[in-house]
């Protein structure tokens, strides 16, 4: 990234004239939210490293302006038991921040084959300069009120109304997460299961494939979330959207890192004797919402 971008565990630089800079996030350790405009948005972010860990956070996390009323959001999730997972994902997030930064302004091609090209050229850096390494990426690409999704591995990319309607949600690249897609394993089940975190598409693998999603509309009060697997590995999908749906930004980021947490520091048995997760692991989070413009003079 150019030098005035910011980094580290929350920093926040917007140049002068009020335009937002890029902002990269990695190995924080902070136990906080921030909040960061976007034009045509805001967007409230956080990551936090797993409770007990001595090891650094390996989850990264992007907010880049794209040009006008567009932005890419990212979080990236290296794999533990590999080596140098928090290197596998900060250079995935860097990578794609350069060439978000090249087509910003250009149009809606032009960025979707920056961010295509981005996780192409991460995906060959992290074999060339950390062989052995991987991580996961989840990336939104928002222009105005459109969405695409992009991922490799089991981040998280959703869409949620106020209403709590479910609009857009990735499907985890793993046998587990194909197979609550296909209808044979519950959420529940797949929660508990003993190979929910084998992950079968990475970023630092020669087979990597980029799954693209559809164009989804942006209402003005919908929410989006891109999530590292330690929230949906210790919240049940419905209370992901009932803390994410409505409310405050900060606060929505807040209920969930602080539930989510709470289940990683202490199994609980939930109502009815149903089993509440419990997976600690390094947690981050981006939500958006769309903001609209104030009129002109």
């Amino acid at each position: 990234m150019e030098p005035g971008a910011a980094r580290g565990g929350g920093g926040l630089r917007v140049p002068e004239g009020g335009a937002p800079a890029a902002l990269l996030v990695e190995q924080a350790e902070a136990a906080g939210v921030a909040l960061l405009p976007l034009d045509g948005g805001l967007a409230a972010y956080a990551s936090w490293r797993a409770p007990g860990k001595e090891g650094p956070n390996e989850d990264a996390l992007a907010l880049l302006p794209a040009g006008p009323g567009s932005a890419v959001l990212a979080v990236a999730d290296g794999l533990g038991g590999l080596p140098a997972g928090e290197a596998a994902a900060a250079l995935a997030v860097e990578t794609l921040a350069r060439a978000v930064e090249g087509a910003a302004g250009g149009g809606e091609a032009a960025l979707r084959e920056a961010i295509l090209d981005g996780i192409e050229e991460a995906n060959r850096r992290i074999l060339a300069e950390t062989p052995g390494a991987a991580t996961t990426l989840a990336v939104a690409e928002i222009q105005g009120d459109r969405l695409r999704s992009y991922q490799v591995g089991d981040s998280l990319v959703l869409v949620v109304g106020q209403r709590g309607r479910l609009k857009h949600q990735t499907v985890a690249h793993s046998p587990v997460g194909y197979a609550v897609e296909a209808g044979l394993l519950s959420e529940t089940q797949a929660l508990h299961h003993a190979q929910r975190n084998l992950v079968s598409n990475v970023v630092g693998s020669p087979e990597m494939s980029i799954d693209m999603g559809p164009v989804v509309r942006l209402a003005p009060r919908d929410t989006v979330l891109l999530a590292s697997d330690g929230l949906a590995d210790n919240l049940y999908p419905e209370e992901i959207l009932a803390r994410a749906r409505a409310g405050p930004l900060e606060t929505c980021a807040r209920r969930l890192l602080d539930d989510a947490r709470a289940r990683m520091l202490q199994p609980l048995a939930g109502p009815e004797g149903r089993p509440l997760p419990s997976h600690p692991d390094d947690l981050s989070l981006i939500l958006f919402r769309r903001q609209p413009r104030a009129p002109g003079p």
